[in-house]
């Protein structure tokens, strides 16, 4: 409960069971959350970076070494907590990569304003600071970024391996046939904007699982992968040269709009509305069969008599089918969706090499394949258990986030820590030329970049701050600005030779993130909870974790 004393006199405030804090607890408490949570994911960077075990209060196991993931799982209840969360979201959104490394660089920057608090530095001119040194940050990274050449397969296929490089899924040829089949969904449904710029649309790159086989059984299929089966066992299983209906429309009886009743008082009344009932159905293949369809793709259900004369026709049948996925099988195969079987002409039809069901791991599916030029194309992704399926799907979608990234802004940078070491010295001299109380939020927001080199080294086995002050140095020299963390062999190495690079985009994303998430929170200084009850975990807590913590 909140009070105030006015004039000897208690004045209440908020109602009984209400929390409140202010000024610097406020302040302390909110960077504490953030730290703490910044730890929890901390480990997960890099190629060495260890996964974590997420246990639900129903039982559900994910094992991820994914920072947004991780974060989502972990059910946080603190406000603050749920402010980084959405920062991890906000990355995966709009990169699809770097979540952990937004997460790391914000708990960092608010560590580094709390030690400028404890020195009495108010906090606008923190967040003044920080604005300063984010918006030169990301000056510098334009100036270090090299421009991308879409044909370079080499290059892509670098940033491939190092966007999957911390995720467990297979060996090193495993994950360079990954990139491989990520690099070729990514171009094929890559199209071009009014002004000639690479767009991508991550939805026509569909992602499907099933576990069963290995993480090297994962394949790119030139067209869509349907999860449903033949509507009726009668109908062929496998159909080459195929040409393709989308149909919105039920090829079954419908009932009528407003209440009608039909009184039938005789058999031959009955029989006759039987009759009926089956031409119209049967006129109806008549239409599909006229239009030279013989695969049939429908978003609503298909009686059994029409299954009955489709399968009589030859014709293959899919009924219930997602409207997401006619999308998807309108852009590979070129069809166009019907909603009326009276419009259904040739025109409209789209075309397939091959559509063919097929059992995987007990389940029937329909591959619809080998098709010319599809805007939209399937990953179907395999694995021995569940949990790995699991994984290596978010470590694709990683990948897919950082290709689509770097082809769309056409410029990448140096990995493995050095280019936060070149942002960091780069802020540095900055900072002397600025002056004023807003040097020492530069300089802690140099300090919070450099975070990532410090905990690649950290989850290698090297001494950090070793590595800190060699990269510094060898950056500071000409041609130096190749110096990263070579975690194989646990030292300083030239990461253009290893290949190591990165999206421009990413970085720039995870650093404008991470400051702005700083800056809201910083600019806090008074929490009120008007709930009954206190968070988990106490006044200002950070949300249990159930089921189990990391």
């Amino acid at each position: 409960m909140s009070e105030n004393q006015l004039g000897g006199q208690q004045v209440l405030l908020l109602p009984e069971g209400s929390t409140r804090l202010l000024g610097r607890d406020a302040q302390r408490t909110n960077i504490a959350v953030a730290v703490a949570v910044a730890g929890a994911v901390k480990t997960t960077l890099g190629p060495k970076g260890m996964d974590k075990m997420m246990v639900s209060d129903l039982g559900d196991i994910v094992i991820t070494n994914d920072g947004a993931t991780i974060l989502q799982e972990m059910n946080v209840e603190h406000p603050v907590a749920k402010i980084m969360v959405d920062i991890a979201k906000t990355q995966d959104k709009e990169v699809g990569d770097g979540t952990t490394t937004v997460v790391i660089m914000a708990g960092e920057l608010l560590k580094g304003a709390g030690d400028l608090l404890e020195q009495g530095i108010h906090p606008t001119t923190i967040v003044k600071g920080y604005k300063m040194a984010a918006e030169k940050a990301g000056e510098i990274l334009e100036e270090k970024s090299m421009k991308l050449d879409v044909s370079d397969e080499q290059t892509l296929q670098r940033i491939a391996a190092v966007s999957m490089g911390s995720k467990n899924v297979g060996d090193d040829k495993t994950k360079l046939e990954l990139g491989k089949l990520v690099i070729r969904a990514v171009k094929q449904v890559m199209d071009k904007s009014a002004d000639g710029k690479s767009v991508i649309d991550h939805d026509f790159i569909k992602l499907e699982k099933k576990s069963g086989g290995s993480v090297s059984d994962t394949q790119f299929i030139n067209g869509v992968l349907i999860d449903k089966e033949i509507a009726h066992p009668g109908m062929p299983k496998s159909m080459a040269n195929a040409k393709i209906a989308l149909l919105d429309v039920a090829l079954e009886i419908e009932k009528t709009e407003t209440d009608a009743r039909i009184e039938i008082t005789s058999p031959e009344q009955m029989q006759a509305f039987l009759q009926q009932e089956e031409r119209t159905l049967k006129e109806m293949v008549e239409k599909i069969k006229k239009s030279g369809a013989n695969v049939v793709f429908t978003q609503k259900g298909i009686d059994d008599v029409a299954q009955h004369f489709l399968a009589k026709a030859g014709i293959i049948a899919v009924r219930r089918i997602k409207k997401s996925d006619m999308e998807k099988l309108g852009r590979a195969t070129k069809a166009k969706i019907t909603t009326s079987l009276d419009d259904l002409k040739t025109d409209d039809l789209g075309w397939a090499g091959m559509v063919e069901e097929r059992k995987i791991s007990g389940e029937h599916m329909v591959f619809v394949e080998k098709c010319k030029d599809p805007k939209s194309v399937t990953i179907f992704v395999r694995g021995g258990t569940q949990q790995v399926v699991d994984e290596a799907e978010r470590s694709i979608t990683d990948v897919i986030g950082a290709i689509s990234s770097v082809v769309e802004n056409g410029h990448y940078v140096v990995g493995g820590g050095s280019i936060e070491i070149d942002i960091a010295n780069g802020l540095r001299n900055y900072s002397s030329d600025v002056g004023g109380r807003e040097q020492l939020a530069i300089q802690k927001f140099a300090d919070a970049v450099e975070i990532v080199p410090k905990t690649l080294s950290e989850s290698a086995g090297m001494d950090a701050i070793d590595t800190l002050v060699n990269l510094r140095t060898k950056h500071k020299a000409k041609d130096g600005y190749v110096y990263g963390v070579n975690i194989f062999s646990n030292a300083i190495g030239d990461m253009n030779k290893l290949g190591v690079f990165e999206p421009m985009s990413v970085k720039k994303q995870a650093i404008i993130s991470a400051s702005e998430a700083a800056e809201i929170i910083l600019r806090i200084d008074d929490m009120i909870s008007s709930r009954s009850r206190a968070p988990a975990g106490g006044p200002g807590g950070m949300g249990g974790m159930p089921g189990g913590e990391e």
